[in-house]
């Protein structure tokens, strides 16, 4: 990231402020990456009944087994999308994806307050029972699986991680599972109407939510982020996901600090000039690859 942009993100703070999400949306929207007229594009193929059970699907020349990136949105549980017109979001990760010989896909899911808790895991669950049936035919490896979320969309992510009874005979389908800017514990995260929209006041329905515990059993290869510029809660989840972890497993866990981002900046900067996130995707999707057993071994 240049001093330039850097600045420019630190003069906004950290609170997520409409002058924050439509500055940095704006900033990051004036160094993406130009479209790839090479890169083929699908749309709105229907992974679930809901409407918004919609994915596109990015690809490069005549991909063959590759490895599939998928990302899911944020929005404090409410609002988002995989695309809007005008804007070079999120089609800059399918892109960005498809260039490294991955497949790229973006997807929306079901939003509160219409639903609710376990809504997001059920979609990601969906999500991952469809592209295993179908990606082969686009180039994918239904083997090769990875969901990347951020922020309401790493809550997923998690959550769809951690909890067996979304896995299809106890196998969650992924190859790895990515979660930038996430809430892990939602019980020890102040209330706000964000969180109440999606899982309600029951003390019961916040405990039942609870990822850390999950994503320490999971044999499934994961990786944090969280940003420097990010909220107090999201610095506070890192730091509790941490100290859980190293209690567990006496080491720090696989967890990235984005020096200089915010809370939106390092998904809508991949592909860009200014990309820090991508080159760990990549790195982490490379090891997970090379470190996964051999079928039938």
């Amino acid at each position: 990231m240049t001093p330039e942009t850097r600045a420019k993100l630190a003069q906004l703070g950290t609170e997520l402020t409409p002058t924050l999400l439509q500055t940095t949306t704006k900033l990051m929207a004036s160094i993406a990456a130009p479209r790839d007229s090479n890169v083929v594009i699908t749309r709105d193929h229907q992974y679930g009944s809901d409407a918004r059970n919609r994915l596109d699907i990015h690809r490069r020349g005549q991909p063959h087994a590759a490895p599939v990136l998928v990302y899911v949105h944020g929005g404090g549980f409410v609002m988002g999308d995989k695309t809007s017109a005008g804007s070079p979001f999120y089609d800059n990760i399918g892109q960005w994806a498809a260039q490294q010989g991955f497949i790229g896909v973006t997807l929306t899911y079901r939003l509160a307050p219409a639903h609710h808790w376990p809504c997001g895991p059920e979609d990601m669950a969906q999500a991952v029972r469809w592209l295993r049936a179908n990606i082969g035919a686009h180039g994918g490896d239904p083997a090769k699986i990875f969901l990347l979320g951020q922020s309401a969309g790493a809550v997923h992510v998690a959550a769809y991680t951690a909890h067996a009874q979304f896995h299809d005979e106890g196998d969650p389908g992924i190859a790895g599972a990515l979660m930038t800017s996430g809430i892990y514990d939602p019980t020890t995260q102040p209330p706000n109407p964000f969180g109440l929209a999606y899982y309600g006041e029951s003390p019961a329905t916040l405990a039942q939510a609870r990822c850390t515990a999950g994503l320490l059993a999971s044999r499934v290869p994961l990786l944090f982020s969280v940003s420097e510029l990010d909220p107090a809660d999201f610095q506070a989840q890192a730091a509790q996901l941490a100290a859980a972890w190293f209690a567990a497993k006496g080491a720090y866990p696989p967890m990235e600090y984005l020096a200089g981002h915010n809370h939106l900046s390092p998904a809508q900067c991949i592909g860009s000039s200014e990309d820090d996130l991508g080159p760990r995707i990549a790195r982490f999707m490379a090891l997970a690859l090379a470190l996964a057993p051999v079928s039938g071994a």
